[in-house]
């Protein structure tokens, strides 16, 4: 016989695929069976067509295409014998999906099906209809299927529920025809009626308020009769599963009463008494006990409040962590994450066994514990959960990502719950100290702002991360230049033993030691350490007098460096050092105190980030903000994450972190590179288009930065500087002096934007030397009685623009016209004279706590801007 031909039976085709030694054997097996397949379709042989449907089932289970089959199940399905129809809906519920437009094709015969005298006909329409229904054959159907329900025949009434299950689901507006019958369910004796008969109850519940008040009126009673019943049972071999009777019923009946008593009070208390029941009588040393204890404690958990049983639930997953089944421990520590909400204290008393999950040797387990201990913490026990938790990470030799998620965990509850500034210094460095630190750069920025900000505890922290230092070597990263940065600003008060707490030793630390600790993490292969570095020993030349030498030799090592930023930075301090000494004590002073507040908002998202559009794209700013893309020098004094320079409001900003504004001054934003002008004491700043190589090559000294800044120190001896500048002066008035630039024309002012509650009006001036820079000054009017809020504004303009924006005046605008917010704007247009300007606004603020949002277009600027 032809191996494959149609008479070909399907245990010859399976054995000749299991034969194949690979898978072109195999594909070329398949290929020539559907050909076959495909000559008996178009010759519409009715003999094989059963034995052909079967041999495509197979191959569809091994992944090829049957789509040329379909036609096929509907011809068995219509045929009028039993063994043709099976093979039929087998083929139909294995080959097709709802999703196939044939399946309105067979809609007619399964109807048909459904009011066939044969029963088992009947069972296979039914099985069909409950695993491919969709929606229009769901509403077509739902009649037959009604009926059905009350069919003689208990296995059939089976089949109609779980049908049922899945037209509910389908068209959930059907729900209300089966309320009743789904009711009668529940009085069934035969135990697959029953089954199904909850199940279909529980969806219903889920689907249809109008069931759910139905079944709580009037089968809640004998819900929890039936399951008390169902408890004290006798012993049952037939349902008995680990001498559990009936286990499947009993967690079925569990949930639906968890859906009947969410939001009720009153069906809630008719069933405490028998979850208590269930769970103080359920055996828990065999699964099947088990599964059904966590359905009664998700129930217990679901409905309304009671104490008594939620602690008795909470107790029940503390048991449950107590057992060496791993998947027992890890759905407790799911329920109790849910449950901590409820009643903290309850799972309060469990905390020591959480935390020993947490030294778990399986992942799942202790990543789960780990976000349950972090749910825990609060103000009374954060210090000792926090000592468990370092002590364990100290210890851990777990993967890299848990000791990642471990230490951002302990870093944040740190940071949360701290009780005063100095535990958290003290935890902090305990974490920094790890072998291998997974700290955040964001979390050591707050470090080192929370130390600015606590005076008392500047001299305990410098000496506490100094001695952190010389236990762990250079290898911790993060311990290493928060160390490093410290002993810069404070390493006076080190040397000097300043600032001692009662609970501090003293401590003998020399000059050189100060400068040993730097020069070490001088030789770090991270480049921003090394920046650092070159900044604390600039500082220290100043700190510490009699290593100011051996402190200019080890900078000038670095004149050799590869990476151009340190190369720079080692000439200008060697110049400062060497030639500078007059301006080098002012210049190095200690940073002034970091806004706490400004760092939490730019951690947590709340100030908007600026953009720049220097390259080429349209830029969206923000309130005063102006973010260059694309900076002339990388800013290795700003260790801000961001992958550009944070804007900062005064030139010793070494850590990219705002600070607080100068008072009494309209000061202006300046771009990374000016703050590192303004810190090198090249005067003022330059113009927001120039470089810093371009100011450096158009002084006529050609030796370069060293030389530039000899030349502008010289000059600065004769010249005072600028009376009224914003900037804060580092160098003691040593800048240049600057004229005033001369003004150009004044055009007309025009209305950028107007709606019923707000209006934006531009005025325009330019500098006579610079026509393609225009200077817009907005001005905003709140013409509502409402005040607004946090209000901001922002701008986008095109590639041949670009557009900075300074600080507005205010952040609130009051109502009735009753005052301005100010903001002022530069653009400049590389095609002046060619193109006109042209820019988008978007204008956010809050009225009464609603967030609103206004946009628009100007294109009315003056043709000659």
């Amino acid at each position: 016989m032809n191996p494959f031909s149609s008479g070909t039976r399907l245990r010859d085709m399976i054995r000749a695929i299991r034969a194949c030694k690979t898978a072109a054997e195999e594909r070329a097996v398949v290929r020539k069976e559907c050909a076959s397949i495909r000559a008996d379709i178009s010759e519409n042989d009715q003999d094989y067509r059963h034995r052909n449907l079967a041999k495509l089932m197979f191959i569809h289970m091994l992944g090829y295409p049957t789509h040329f089959g379909q036609m096929e199940c509907l011809k068995l399905i219509a045929s009028p014998g039993f063994p043709e129809k099976r093979i039929g809906y087998l083929g139909l519920m294995l080959l097709l999906d709802e999703r196939q437009e044939v399946l309105m094709l067979v809609t007619n015969s399964i109807k048909q099906d459904l009011n066939h005298t044969n029963q088992y006909i009947v069972g296979l329409a039914l099985c069909a209809l409950g695993n491919i229904c969709s929606a229009e054959m769901a509403r077509d159907l739902a009649p037959e299927v009604e009926r059905l329900l009350q069919f003689r025949d208990p296995n059939i009434r089976k089949k109609a529920a779980l049908c049922t299950i899945r037209i509910i689901r389908k068209v959930p507006d059907l729900a209300e025809i089966f309320i009743n019958h789904a009711a009668a369910l529940l009085k069934e004796k035969h135990h697959g009626v029953l089954l199904s008969g909850v199940q279909l109850c529980t969806d219903l519940c889920k689907v249809s308020p109008q069931s759910l008040q139905h079944f709580r009126n009037k089968c809640t009673d004998g819900l929890v009769k039936f399951l008390k019943d169902l408890t004290n049972s006798s012993y049952a071999p037939e349902y008995d599963v680990s001498g559990i009777t009936d286990p499947f019923l009993q967690i079925r009946v569990l949930k639906l009463l968890r859906v009947l008593g969410e939001g009720d009070a009153d069906t809630s208390d008719a069933m405490n008494d028998i979850l208590a029941q269930v769970a103080t009588k359920t055996e828990s040393n065999k699964n099947a006990g088990n599964a059904i204890l966590y359905e009664c404690v998700a129930t217990i958990f679901s409905v309304e409040d009671n104490g008594g049983l939620r602690v008795l639930a909470v107790n029940i997953l503390g048991r449950f962590l107590s057992s060496r089944d791993n998947n027992i421990r890890y759905v407790a520590l799911n329920m109790l994450t849910k449950a901590i909400s409820l009643d903290s204290q309850a799972v309060q008393r469990h905390r020591a066994t959480i935390l020993e999950c947490v030294k778990d040797p399986d992942a799942s387990i202790r990543k789960r514990a780990l976000e349950l201990v972090y749910l825990l913490v609060n103000e009374s026990n954060v210090k000792s959960l926090t000592k468990e938790l370092i002590d364990y990470l100290e210890l851990s030799e777990s993967d890299s990502e848990f000791k990642s998620d471990l230490t951002t965990k302990v870093c944040s509850i740190v940071e949360k719950y701290s009780p005063d500034k100095k535990w958290y210094i003290d935890q902090m460095v305990k974490i920094l100290s790890q072998d291998r630190c997974y700290v955040k750069d964001e979390v050591w920025h707050a470090l080192i702002v929370v130390i600015t900000n606590a005076s008392d505890l500047h001299g305990y922290s410098v000496r506490a991360l100094y001695k952190a230092a010389q236990e762990a070597g250079v290898q911790q990263d993060t311990l290493v230049q928060v160390a490093v940065w410290c002993i810069g600003e404070y390493g006076d008060m080190l040397l000097n033993n300043a600032g001692m707490l009662d609970v501090e030793d003293p401590m003998t630390v020399t000059e050189d030691d100060a400068v040993d600790v730097v020069e070490a993490a001088l030789k770090h292969r991270d480049i921003t350490t090394q920046a650092m570095s070159l900044i604390a020993l600039l500082k220290l030349s100043s700190r510490c007098p009699s290593c100011a030498k051996r402190i200019n030799d080890i900078i000038l090592l670095q004149k050799k460096s590869f990476v151009l930023e340190l190369q720079q930075r080692a000439l200008e301090f060697n110049s400062i050092i060497a030639r500078h000494e007059k301006i080098r004590s002012p210049l190095v002073e200690r940073m002034p105190v970091l806004d706490e507040a400004a760092c939490s908002g730019r951690r947590n998202g709340s100030i908007p980030a600026a953009v720049s559009t220097s390259n080429g794209t349209l830029t969206k700013l923000s309130n005063g903000v102006n973010k260059p893309s694309s900076p002339p020098l990388v800013d290795l004094l700003d260790l801000d994450s961001n992958d550009n320079p944070v804007p900062s409001s005064s030139g010793g900003d070494l850590l990219g972190l705002d600070l607080p504004a100068t008072s009494g001054s309209n000061h202006v934003q300046k771009s990374g590179t000016d703050a590192l002008l303004d810190l090198l004491s090249i005067g003022n700043p330059p113009a927001q288009s120039s470089t810093m190589l371009d100011i450096l090559s158009s002084l006529d000294d050609k030796k370069g930065s060293v030389g530039a800044l000899d030349k502008l120190s010289s000059h600065s001896s004769t010249t005072p500087p600028a009376i009224g500048s914003s900037i804060v002066d580092l160098l003691d008035g040593f800048g240049p002096s600057q004229s005033l630039p001369e003004k150009g024309p004044i055009h007309p002012s025009i209305v950028a934007f107007e709606s019923s509650s707000l209006k934006v009006t531009f005025t325009f001036s330019k500098e006579a030397q610079n026509p393609a820079t225009t200077l817009i000054e907005a001005m905003f009017l709140n013409k509502s009685a409402d005040i607004y809020s946090n209000f901001v504004f922002q701008a986008a303009v095109p590639k041949f623009l670009q557009l900075h924006l300074d600080s507005a005046s205010g952040t609130s605008l009051p109502s009735n016209g009753n005052g301005l917010i100010i903001q002022k704007l530069r653009v400049s247009n590389s095609q002046h004279g060619k193109k006109p300007l042209i820019m988008r606004i978007r204008i956010n603020y809050e009225v009464n706590g609603k967030s609103i949002l206004e946009e628009g277009q100007v294109n009315n600027f003056p043709r000659d801007l």
